[in-house]
């Protein structure tokens, strides 16, 4: 499965990423996060590339963890996340770029959804398009 959704926020891009780049804010934004937690630091200390964030969601009731290790970590420019652990493979891609009405953001999320969901990929592929707009679209009002 492959999903790119963009939005334009009327704000910088520092502004912008130094929200969205901050795991203390991903419960704040991103659709479906109900916690987040910086559970590995970087090589050298704090955040950035080798940084581990363990993020908390209830689907149907059920607590689902993954922990995503930062592979790549350039602000304000961008972010790549990759599932170190979880129900499945998953990379996430977060990129702010100038724009003409502020910040061009990006998410773009790659997933083996395995065997037994492939048959449901378009499906998936609709609801996770559909929580990524919503994720952009809180990150614009929680900026706003």
């Amino acid at each position: 499965m492959d999903v790119r959704v963009e939005q334009v926020i009327a704000s910088p891009p520092e502004r912008v990423a130094g929200y969205a780049m901050d795991w203390r804010h991903d419960a704040e934004w991103i659709n479906g996060i109900h916690s987040a937690e910086l559970s590995a630091e970087a090589d050298g200390g704090g955040f950035g590339t080798g940084a581990e964030i363990t993020r908390t969601s209830y689907i149907l009731g059920r607590r689902i963890d993954y922990v995503f290790q930062v592979v790549d970590y350039a602000p304000p420019g961008r972010i790549e996340l990759r599932a170190v652990a979880g129900p499945f493979p998953m990379d996430s891609t977060f990129q702010f770029a100038e724009h003409a009405g502020g910040t061009l953001a990006s998410i773009h999320v790659r997933a083996a959804a395995g065997r037994y969901l492939r048959i449901g990929i378009p499906v998936l592929r609709t609801v996770v398009r559909s929580s990524l707009r919503r994720s952009l679209r809180a990150l614009a009002r929680n900026l706003g």
